[in-house]
């Protein structure tokens, strides 16, 4: 019974049987710790970075959008800069689309709207399409900002920061397949630990083992 009702929570938390698990997301991050809980604050390359809690919504074709903000925090006189992080996940769990915009002290490096090209499905297909968009998307943002002759380090290693919490964010996409798998595990049958020897009940005569050699006498 409790089995059941869990698999129905996850099932109803997805998005037309696709969704993004907030929880295992933050977790990857370090924690919803920051900004009352609705943000992870970490260390990358040597600048620090804060993610909020993605915002989701469901898109007419089964699947989902998520929009993604992350700061790259420039420390208490300075102002920070801002990026948006935005992916389409088709109902079959895999990246349809993704973008990103950086704002930097009121400049705005917006990058090309990235798709995988091609439908793709189940497995190694769908790992490898998320993998070229994801690293097309970093190098297309990182070629306009060395064409704006940026040279702050946090500025620079913003795309690789993007970078990671898109591929965090991927890794925490659940499908329908996903909630069917958590009972069918559940109801997996535990391996019984292995038996000894019988243990003699109480009153029962000792055991006489005879060594090599003490064996009957052959009859001639």
């Amino acid at each position: 019974m409790i089995r059941t009702i869990l698999a129905l929570s996850l099932v109803t938390s997805l998005h037309a049987g696709v969704g993004i698990d907030i929880d295992a997301f933050g977790k990857s991050l370090g924690g919803w710790e920051a900004k009352g809980k609705s943000a992870c604050d970490y260390d990358l390359s040597g600048s620090s970075y804060r993610t909020y809690k993605p915002e989701i919504t469901p898109t007419p074709d089964g699947g989902v959008f998520a929009s993604l903000r992350i700061d790259h925090l420039r420390g208490w006189l300075s102002s920070n800069d801002h990026a948006v992080l935005e992916i389409t996940v088709g109902k079959d769990g895999s990246v349809v689309s993704a973008q990103s915009n950086l704002a930097l002290q009121g400049q705005t490096i917006a990058s090309d709207v990235i798709r995988t090209g091609g439908t793709v499905a189940g497995g190694a297909p769908v790992v490898g399409g998320a993998m070229k968009v994801g690293a097309d998307l970093t190098a297309d943002l990182t070629s306009k900002i060395m064409r704006e002759k940026i040279v702050e380090p946090g500025r620079v290693n913003f795309p690789a920061a993007i970078r990671h919490n898109y591929n965090l964010l991927f890794q925490a996409i659940r499908t329908q397949q996903d909630a069917a798998a958590a009972p069918a595990q559940a109801d997996k049958p535990a391996t019984p630990e292995p038996m000894g020897p019988p243990k003699p009940g109480p009153g029962a005569a000792p055991l006489e083992v005879k060594g090599v050699g003490q064996g009957q006498p052959l009859k001639k």
